[in-house]
Protein backbone atom coordinates (compact mmCIF):
# COMPACT_ATOMS: atom_id res chain seq x y z
CA UNK A 1 0.00 0.00 0.00
CA UNK A 2 1.37 3.42 -0.96
CA UNK A 3 0.41 6.43 1.11
CA UNK A 4 0.09 10.00 -0.14
CA UNK A 5 3.37 11.86 -0.32
CA UNK A 6 4.31 14.87 1.75
CA UNK A 7 7.58 16.64 2.42
CA UNK A 8 9.94 14.23 4.15
CA UNK A 9 11.52 17.01 6.15
CA UNK A 10 8.35 18.89 7.07
CA UNK A 11 8.29 19.89 10.73
CA UNK A 12 5.87 21.01 13.35
CA UNK A 13 6.48 24.07 15.47
CA UNK A 14 9.28 22.20 17.22
CA UNK A 15 12.77 23.43 16.49
CA UNK A 16 14.43 21.42 13.74
CA UNK A 17 17.65 19.76 14.92
CA UNK A 18 20.87 20.03 12.97
CA UNK A 19 20.95 16.81 10.99
CA UNK A 20 23.33 15.53 8.33
CA UNK A 21 21.20 13.68 5.79
CA UNK A 22 22.10 10.73 3.56
CA UNK A 23 20.42 9.61 0.35
CA UNK A 24 21.34 5.95 -0.05
CA UNK A 25 20.94 3.13 -2.55
CA UNK A 26 19.32 -0.16 -1.55
CA UNK A 27 21.11 -1.70 1.44
CA UNK A 28 20.66 -5.21 0.05
CA UNK A 29 21.22 -5.11 -3.72
CA UNK A 30 22.60 -1.61 -4.28
CA UNK A 31 19.78 -0.67 -6.63
CA UNK A 32 18.84 2.97 -7.04
CA UNK A 33 15.25 2.60 -8.24
CA UNK A 34 12.67 2.81 -5.47
CA UNK A 35 9.05 3.69 -4.78
CA UNK A 36 7.65 5.62 -1.85
CA UNK A 37 5.94 3.23 0.55
CA UNK A 38 4.92 5.34 3.55
CA UNK A 39 5.75 8.56 5.37
CA UNK A 40 5.49 8.94 9.13
CA UNK A 41 6.42 11.27 11.96
CA UNK A 42 8.93 10.50 14.69
CA UNK A 43 6.57 9.02 17.34
CA UNK A 44 8.78 9.84 20.32
CA UNK A 45 6.96 12.36 22.57
CA UNK A 46 8.26 15.95 22.57
CA UNK A 47 10.71 15.28 19.77
CA UNK A 48 11.53 17.09 16.53
CA UNK A 49 8.27 16.88 14.59
CA UNK A 50 10.19 15.67 11.55
CA UNK A 51 8.59 13.36 9.00
CA UNK A 52 10.52 10.53 7.33
CA UNK A 53 9.98 8.41 4.24
CA UNK A 54 10.22 4.64 3.80
CA UNK A 55 10.93 3.54 0.25
CA UNK A 56 10.91 0.10 -1.39
CA UNK A 57 13.60 -1.09 -3.80
CA UNK A 58 12.15 -1.95 -7.21
CA UNK A 59 14.76 -4.68 -7.74
CA UNK A 60 14.83 -6.78 -4.54
CA UNK A 61 11.88 -5.41 -2.55
CA UNK A 62 13.83 -4.24 0.52
CA UNK A 63 12.19 -1.36 2.40
CA UNK A 64 14.41 1.26 4.01
CA UNK A 65 14.32 4.79 5.41
CA UNK A 66 15.51 7.30 2.82
CA UNK A 67 16.76 9.96 3.16
CA UNK A 68 18.04 9.21 6.63
CA UNK A 69 20.22 10.78 9.34
CA UNK A 70 23.91 9.96 8.98
CA UNK A 71 25.71 7.78 11.56
CA UNK A 72 26.96 10.98 13.20
CA UNK A 73 23.48 12.52 13.41
CA UNK A 74 21.32 9.51 14.33
CA UNK A 75 22.18 9.69 18.05
CA UNK A 76 20.15 12.92 18.27
CA UNK A 77 16.99 10.85 17.72
CA UNK A 78 17.58 8.52 20.67
CA UNK A 79 16.17 10.10 23.85
CA UNK A 80 18.02 9.62 27.12
CA UNK A 81 15.09 7.55 28.42
CA UNK A 82 14.95 5.31 25.33
CA UNK A 83 13.12 2.27 26.64
CA UNK A 84 15.32 -0.57 25.25
CA UNK A 85 18.33 0.97 27.01
CA UNK A 86 16.63 0.86 30.40
CA UNK A 87 16.41 -1.97 32.90
CA UNK A 88 13.00 -3.66 32.53
CA UNK A 89 10.95 -4.35 35.68
CA UNK A 90 11.12 -7.87 37.04
CA UNK A 91 8.22 -10.20 37.73
CA UNK A 92 5.81 -8.26 35.54
CA UNK A 93 2.37 -9.83 35.83
CA UNK A 94 -0.28 -10.22 33.17
CA UNK A 95 -3.56 -8.82 34.47
CA UNK A 96 -7.25 -8.98 33.63
CA UNK A 97 -9.04 -11.42 31.38
CA UNK A 98 -5.91 -12.14 29.34
CA UNK A 99 -4.38 -13.78 32.38
CA UNK A 100 -7.21 -16.30 32.47
CA UNK A 101 -6.55 -17.25 28.86
CA UNK A 102 -2.91 -17.96 29.73
CA UNK A 103 -0.21 -18.69 27.20
CA UNK A 104 -2.71 -19.19 24.36
CA UNK A 105 -3.18 -15.40 24.15
CA UNK A 106 0.11 -14.06 25.43
CA UNK A 107 2.87 -13.06 23.01
CA UNK A 108 5.59 -15.64 22.58
CA UNK A 109 8.76 -14.66 24.39
CA UNK A 110 11.29 -15.45 21.65
CA UNK A 111 14.20 -15.09 24.08
CA UNK A 112 12.94 -17.46 26.78
CA UNK A 113 14.61 -20.68 25.65
CA UNK A 114 18.03 -21.02 24.02
CA UNK A 115 19.55 -24.46 23.55
CA UNK A 116 23.15 -24.88 24.67
CA UNK A 117 25.56 -24.64 21.76
CA UNK A 118 29.31 -25.25 21.50
CA UNK A 119 31.28 -23.87 24.42
CA UNK A 120 28.46 -21.56 25.44
CA UNK A 121 30.10 -18.32 24.28
CA UNK A 122 27.38 -15.80 23.44
CA UNK A 123 27.44 -12.26 22.07
CA UNK A 124 24.28 -10.18 22.47
CA UNK A 125 24.46 -7.48 19.80
CA UNK A 126 22.42 -4.44 20.84
CA UNK A 127 22.28 -5.69 24.42
CA UNK A 128 20.32 -2.70 25.78
CA UNK A 129 19.71 -2.89 29.52
CA UNK A 130 21.25 -6.36 29.83
CA UNK A 131 18.28 -8.42 31.03
CA UNK A 132 18.91 -11.12 28.41
CA UNK A 133 22.62 -11.22 29.25
CA UNK A 134 21.82 -11.66 32.93
CA UNK A 135 19.35 -14.48 32.23
CA UNK A 136 21.79 -16.39 30.03
CA UNK A 137 24.65 -15.82 32.46
CA UNK A 138 22.59 -17.43 35.21
CA UNK A 139 22.00 -20.39 32.88
CA UNK A 140 25.76 -20.91 32.56
CA UNK A 141 26.53 -19.10 29.33
CA UNK A 142 29.74 -17.09 28.92
CA UNK A 143 28.18 -13.84 27.77
CA UNK A 144 29.38 -10.59 26.22
CA UNK A 145 27.22 -7.56 25.45
CA UNK A 146 27.70 -5.01 22.69
CA UNK A 147 25.80 -1.73 22.33
CA UNK A 148 26.47 1.65 20.75
CA UNK A 149 25.15 3.49 23.80
CA UNK A 150 27.69 3.92 26.62
CA UNK A 151 25.06 4.34 29.37
CA UNK A 152 23.50 0.83 29.26
CA UNK A 153 26.93 -0.71 28.76
CA UNK A 154 28.14 1.00 31.94
CA UNK A 155 25.05 -0.25 33.80
CA UNK A 156 25.77 -3.81 32.68
CA UNK A 157 29.39 -3.58 33.77
CA UNK A 158 28.72 -1.91 37.11
CA UNK A 159 25.27 -3.20 38.03
CA UNK A 160 25.40 -6.75 36.65
CA UNK A 161 29.17 -7.23 36.71
CA UNK A 162 29.08 -8.69 33.21
CA UNK A 163 31.39 -7.96 30.25
CA UNK A 164 30.01 -5.46 27.75
CA UNK A 165 31.54 -3.33 25.00
CA UNK A 166 30.62 0.00 23.47
CA UNK A 167 30.38 0.03 19.68
CA UNK A 168 29.19 -2.03 16.77
CA UNK A 169 30.59 -4.67 14.42
CA UNK A 170 33.36 -4.96 13.50
CA UNK A 171 34.84 -4.32 16.93
CA UNK A 172 38.61 -4.46 17.60
CA UNK A 173 38.14 -6.44 20.82
CA UNK A 174 36.23 -9.26 19.08
CA UNK A 175 38.02 -11.90 17.05
CA UNK A 176 37.27 -14.53 14.44
CA UNK A 177 35.44 -17.70 15.55
CA UNK A 178 35.15 -16.46 19.14
CA UNK A 179 31.41 -17.08 19.69
CA UNK A 180 29.07 -20.04 19.46
CA UNK A 181 25.89 -17.94 19.38
CA UNK A 182 25.22 -14.31 18.42
CA UNK A 183 21.82 -12.78 19.15
CA UNK A 184 20.33 -9.65 17.62
CA UNK A 185 17.04 -8.84 19.36
CA UNK A 186 15.39 -5.89 17.57
CA UNK A 187 18.81 -4.51 16.61
CA UNK A 188 19.42 -5.18 12.90
CA UNK A 189 16.81 -2.63 11.79
CA UNK A 190 18.76 0.16 13.54
CA UNK A 191 21.95 -0.28 11.50
CA UNK A 192 23.20 1.92 8.67
CA UNK A 193 24.89 -1.07 6.98
CA UNK A 194 23.14 -4.26 8.18
CA UNK A 195 24.71 -6.49 5.51
CA UNK A 196 28.25 -5.57 6.60
CA UNK A 197 27.37 -6.27 10.24
CA UNK A 198 25.90 -9.66 9.34
CA UNK A 199 29.06 -10.57 7.42
CA UNK A 200 31.16 -9.66 10.45
CA UNK A 201 28.85 -11.73 12.67
CA UNK A 202 29.48 -14.67 10.32
CA UNK A 203 33.23 -14.19 10.79
CA UNK A 204 32.92 -14.05 14.58
CA UNK A 205 30.98 -17.32 14.81
CA UNK A 206 32.78 -20.61 15.29
CA UNK A 207 32.10 -23.28 12.64
CA UNK A 208 28.59 -24.57 13.27
CA UNK A 209 27.72 -21.47 15.29
CA UNK A 210 24.34 -19.83 14.97
CA UNK A 211 22.94 -16.34 14.69
CA UNK A 212 19.46 -15.50 16.00
CA UNK A 213 17.86 -12.38 14.53
CA UNK A 214 14.53 -10.85 15.53
CA UNK A 215 13.14 -7.81 13.66
CA UNK A 216 9.79 -6.13 12.93
CA UNK A 217 7.92 -7.52 9.90
CA UNK A 218 6.70 -4.84 7.50
CA UNK A 219 4.79 -7.49 5.54
CA UNK A 220 2.36 -7.76 8.43
CA UNK A 221 -1.31 -7.26 9.07
CA UNK A 222 -0.44 -4.57 11.59
CA UNK A 223 1.38 -2.47 9.00
CA UNK A 224 -1.50 -2.83 6.56
CA UNK A 225 -3.96 -1.87 9.30
CA UNK A 226 -2.07 1.09 10.74
CA UNK A 227 0.30 2.34 8.00
CA UNK A 228 2.18 5.41 9.33
CA UNK A 229 0.96 4.65 12.88
CA UNK A 230 2.48 1.14 12.91
CA UNK A 231 4.54 0.65 16.06
CA UNK A 232 7.26 -1.22 14.13
CA UNK A 233 8.21 1.77 11.95
CA UNK A 234 9.76 3.86 14.78
CA UNK A 235 11.24 6.39 12.36
CA UNK A 236 13.99 7.40 12.04
CA UNK A 237 15.59 4.95 14.49
CA UNK A 238 14.58 2.01 12.30
CA UNK A 239 16.55 2.33 9.09
CA UNK A 240 15.73 -1.00 7.43
CA UNK A 241 12.22 -2.48 7.36
CA UNK A 242 12.40 -6.20 6.69
CA UNK A 243 9.89 -8.59 5.21
CA UNK A 244 10.49 -12.35 5.61
CA UNK A 245 12.04 -12.78 2.15
CA UNK A 246 14.34 -9.73 2.38
CA UNK A 247 15.61 -10.81 5.81
CA UNK A 248 16.34 -14.30 4.49
CA UNK A 249 18.02 -12.94 1.36
CA UNK A 250 20.29 -10.64 3.36
CA UNK A 251 21.33 -13.49 5.67
CA UNK A 252 22.13 -15.72 2.68
CA UNK A 253 24.20 -12.96 1.08
CA UNK A 254 26.10 -12.63 4.35
CA UNK A 255 27.11 -16.30 4.04
CA UNK A 256 24.59 -18.00 6.35
CA UNK A 257 22.46 -21.09 5.98
CA UNK A 258 18.99 -20.23 7.24
CA UNK A 259 16.06 -21.91 8.91
CA UNK A 260 12.43 -20.98 8.10
CA UNK A 261 11.15 -17.64 9.38
CA UNK A 262 9.31 -17.91 12.67
CA UNK A 263 6.49 -15.48 13.42
CA UNK A 264 6.36 -13.89 16.90
CA UNK A 265 3.21 -12.59 18.57
CA UNK A 266 3.38 -9.08 19.99
CA UNK A 267 0.05 -7.93 21.39
CA UNK A 268 1.78 -4.96 23.06
CA UNK A 269 2.94 -3.77 19.63
CA UNK A 270 -0.65 -3.76 18.37
CA UNK A 271 -1.69 -1.73 21.40
CA UNK A 272 1.17 0.69 20.71
CA UNK A 273 0.04 1.05 17.09
CA UNK A 274 -3.55 1.65 18.22
CA UNK A 275 -2.44 4.38 20.62
CA UNK A 276 -0.45 6.11 17.85
CA UNK A 277 -3.41 5.82 15.48
CA UNK A 278 -5.73 7.33 18.11
CA UNK A 279 -3.66 10.52 18.03
CA UNK A 280 -4.23 10.89 14.27
CA UNK A 281 -7.34 12.16 12.46
CA UNK A 282 -10.16 9.63 12.00
CA UNK A 283 -8.51 6.61 13.64
CA UNK A 284 -11.61 4.42 13.36
CA UNK A 285 -13.47 2.66 16.16
CA UNK A 286 -11.92 -0.77 15.52
CA UNK A 287 -8.40 0.66 15.71
CA UNK A 288 -9.24 2.32 19.03
CA UNK A 289 -10.59 -1.02 20.24
CA UNK A 290 -7.15 -2.58 19.76
CA UNK A 291 -5.80 -0.42 22.58
CA UNK A 292 -7.36 -2.96 24.95
CA UNK A 293 -5.47 -6.07 25.96
CA UNK A 294 -7.95 -8.79 25.00
CA UNK A 295 -8.77 -7.55 21.45
CA UNK A 296 -5.10 -6.90 20.73
CA UNK A 297 -4.15 -10.36 22.00
CA UNK A 298 -6.79 -12.00 19.81
CA UNK A 299 -5.74 -9.95 16.79
CA UNK A 300 -2.06 -10.76 17.31
CA UNK A 301 -2.93 -14.45 17.62
CA UNK A 302 -4.81 -14.30 14.29
CA UNK A 303 -1.88 -12.52 12.61
CA UNK A 304 0.50 -15.15 13.97
CA UNK A 305 -1.69 -18.02 12.78
CA UNK A 306 -1.83 -16.54 9.27
CA UNK A 307 1.95 -15.82 9.26
CA UNK A 308 1.40 -12.08 9.17
CA UNK A 309 2.63 -11.15 12.65
CA UNK A 310 4.43 -7.84 13.05
CA UNK A 311 7.55 -9.46 14.54
CA UNK A 312 9.61 -12.35 13.18
CA UNK A 313 12.71 -14.34 14.02
CA UNK A 314 15.22 -16.34 11.98
CA UNK A 315 17.97 -18.70 13.11
CA UNK A 316 20.94 -18.79 10.74
CA UNK A 317 24.00 -21.04 10.81
CA UNK A 318 27.63 -20.75 9.84
CA UNK A 319 28.33 -23.92 7.91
Amino acid sequence: MVYSARSVLATSECERPKVEWEDVACLLCGGGQRNLLVEARDPTPDRTGLWFAVVQCQDCGLCYTNPRPSPVSISAFYPTDYRPHGTPPKNKKVQGVTKRFGRWLRGLDSRRGLAWHGQGRLLDFGCGGGSFLERLHLQGWKVTGLDVSPLPVDRIRQGLNLPALVGTLPHPALHKSSFDVITMWQALEHLHDPLAVLREAHRLLAPGGKLIVSVPNIDSLAFRWFGPAWFGLDLPRHLTHFAPWTLQLMLVRAGFEIEPVRMIRRGSWLRGSARLAASMPNPGRWRRCLQSRLPSSLASWFAWRTRQADCMMVTAHRA
